[in-house]
């Protein structure tokens, strides 16, 4: 069964949730960059982040260097934002 793309109201209800993500100009993803207060806590964050998305089977594309993390999320099976990118945006934000 495909993944359901978001319409446009639903992901502008969805950011309207997400104050510290961010669409990217395509409009195809969000983005959020995480910092922490040294590299072990970024880390960390990585490894809970991890479980997360093995668990639910879908995963972030994400950038580290020191103690920034910066998360890009998008469903590549719905050609953009889904329920599961706003369902693990949710689950991130509740990590830090």
């Amino acid at each position: 069964m495909p993944i359901p793309r978001l319409t446009d109201t639903e992901r502008d209800a969805a950011l309207a949730q997400l104050p510290e993500w961010t669409l990217r100009a395509d409009g195809l993803a969000i983005q959020r960059t995480f910092r922490f207060a040294d590299f072990s806590e970024a880390f960390g964050f990585m490894a809970r982040a991890a479980l997360y998305a093995e668990k639910a089977d879908h995963h972030p594309e994400w950038f580290n260097v020191y103690n920034r993390v910066e998360v890009t999320l998008t469903t590549h099976d719905a050609g953009g934002l889904s329920k599961r990118d706003v369902a693990m945006a949710g689950a991130l934000d509740g990590m830090v």
